[in-house]
Formats: structure tokens, C-alpha cells, sequence
């Protein structure tokens, strides 16, 4: 199996135990809630997961549209959140299924980075795409210092990308690295955090990103 299959076979067998599991988010949003409250268009969560941020967007009276790239995901969406009226299953690597122009705002929590750095750009570009003229991005990722959680173990096959012995690829970024991935954006805000949600402690970066052009 090549990574993809890995990944997805990971996730839907992991998906597939969570199915019931409470599902708890942090408060990363919170900071965001002016920017939030004044999207009109349906929210795009690039890589839904357990639902954490959906959860959070629908009791802030956002409309949602919940995507992801495992099945197991997307049937536990659906089951769990009637009100959510869309929900995608897709490989952001082959593009995203929207119109140009289609959204103010897209959330990558913790979703882009498991890529090359020329998938990534493709993704990226696929994001901008669907953004309206003054889209956000907000977006999290991992951290060079996310030790708890895989960097700088396995074989680095790019610079903070790296391919453990099971197969399985992620990335991690430094200051450096968010200021080049996302050099066609304007970078409103980006910092190194920890996130205790999860059972250790995760190093990431927040980031808020606007489509300038």
C-alpha cells in the first residue's frame, strides 16, 4: 500500500472505534469569533475528523459543510449531526469539489500536514481558489516541536517531512516554514501553541490566513 492507503486505512479503523466517543473541542476558535459570526456563506472544515470544530461552528449557529477523506469520518457526521445539511467525502489531493469563489472562510485544523511540499502547494491553491476575495483560511499544524507526536522521527524524506516504518507521512513546520508555504497569502496572525487536548501534550501553530488577491 502506498501512504494514501495507509492513512486512510488508519483513520476509517480508527473512526470506526470513535463512533460514540464525546466529542470535546478547545477553545482555538474563540479568538476568531468577530470573523466568524460575520460569514454569511457556509464554512468549509477542510478535514472534519471526529467532528470537534463542526461541533463547535453549529453551536455558534454557523452552517457547516463537514469534509473529510475517510468514510468512517463522514457516515459518523452524518449520524451525529442531523442539522448539518452537506457533507463531503473527497481527496483534497485531487481538488476540492467547490466552486471558485464559493466561501469566506475554510478551517484546516490539523488536515495539512501529511503532504509533499508540492501536494501541499496544490492544496493550498485548491483553498484559495474556492475562497471569495477576502477569504480566511484559519489553520493549524503541527510543529517541529511536537515530539509527543512524531518530529523528527522516521526517515525525513523532504526538510520536516518525514515517513515512519509503518508508512505513514507527516509534516512539521517552523516559523520559516509557515511564512513560505503561505507566501501568496497575508499571514494575519500565526503562533506556536501547545494544545493539551489530546492525552500528551501537542506543539502546533494557529494561524489565520487571508486571500489577498
Amino acid at each position: 500500500m502506498n501512504a494514501k492507503e495507509i492513512a486512510k486505512n488508519r483513520w476509517n479503523s480508527e473512526f470506526a472505534k470513535r463512533g460514540n466517543d464525546e466529542i470535546v473541542y478547545d477553545d482555538w476558535l474563540d479568538s476568531y469569533e468577530k470573523e466568524l459570526q460575520a460569514c454569511k456563506t457556509p464554512i468549509i472544515d477542510l478535514g472534519c475528523g471526529a467532528g470537534n470544530n463542526t461541533k463547535y461552528l453549529l453551536e455558534k449557529g454557523k452552517e457547516v459543510i463537514s469534509c473529510d477523506f475517510a468514510e468512517m469520518a463522514v457516515a459518523n457526521i452524518k449520524s451525529r449531526f442531523l442539522q448539518v445539511k452537506q457533507v463531503e467525502c473527497f481527496d483534497m489531493t485531487k481538488g476540492l469539489p467547490f466552486a471558485d469563489n464559493f466561501t469566506d472562510i475554510v478551517i484546516a485544523d490539523l488536515s495539512l500536514h501529511y503532504f509533499s511540499e508540492e501536494v501541499t502547494g496544490k492544496i493550498l491553491a485548491e483553498i484559495w481558489r474556492v475562497l471569495k476575495p477576502q477569504g480566511l483560511l484559519f489553520f493549524r499544524v503541527n510543529s517541529i516541536h511536537d515530539q509527543n507526536h512524531g518530529a523528527g522521527q522516521g526517515k525525513e524524506i523532504e526538510k520536516h517531512f518525514y515517513e515512519t516504518e509503518d508508512g505513514r507521512q507527516k509534516r512539521f513546520f517552523d516559523k520559516h516554514d509557515i511564512e513560505k508555504f503561505w507566501q501568496a497569502w497575508q499571514l494575519l496572525f500565526y503562533k506556536e501553541e501547545n494544545m493539551a487536548r489530546y492525552e500528551l501534550n501537542k506543539v502546533l501553530w494557529r494561524c489565520l490566513a487571508r486571500k489577498v488577491r
